[in-house]
């Protein structure tokens, strides 16, 4: 099983849906809670379904299971929480959610989606890294 992960920001829209298409994945999985998000005109929930279809043949699907909950983020994205607390609780609920329960055909050689540029500091690389933990023979791409 293949895993990957993008983010939007700091990117053109060029770069971002080639860097999708050369990746061979088969669809576009949204992490985000809110998926109608001004941060990139390209990435509001409508657009993406278009362009990830149009220009890279892939499904678009949203999963907010897979996001944190709004107290969460804004506690560490607009208040400027600490990572370490925000990466542990985000862990916490992934597991009170079960997320490994999901359906592994929506996530095999699927790329999850959020803002952040870098997986770093994203939650889309602690679901990614949980769920890898979890199934077995999981590779996480970075894109």
């Amino acid at each position: 099983m293949k895993i990957f992960t993008i983010g939007f920001t700091k990117t053109s829209a060029r770069s971002f849906f080639t860097k999708l298409g050369d990746s061979g994945a088969k669809r576009l999985v949204d992490v985000r809670l809110n998926n109608v998000s001004q941060l990139a005109g390209f990435a509001k929930r409508e657009d993406l379904r278009y362009f990830s279809e149009a220009l890279c043949g892939m499904e678009y699907e949203h999963l907010p299971a897979l996001a944190p909950t709004k107290d969460m983020f804004e506690a560490y994205k607009i208040k400027g929480g600490d990572w370490d607390i925000y990466a542990r609780k985000f862990l916490d609920l992934m597991s009170s959610r079960k997320i490994e329960s999901i359906d592994k055909e929506k996530i095999d050689n699927s790329c999850l989606l959020c803002s952040e540029d870098k997986p770093h500091h994203c939650h889309r690389r602690l679901v990614a890294e949980y769920l890898a933990g979890k199934w077995p023979n999981v590779e996480i791409v970075h894109l």
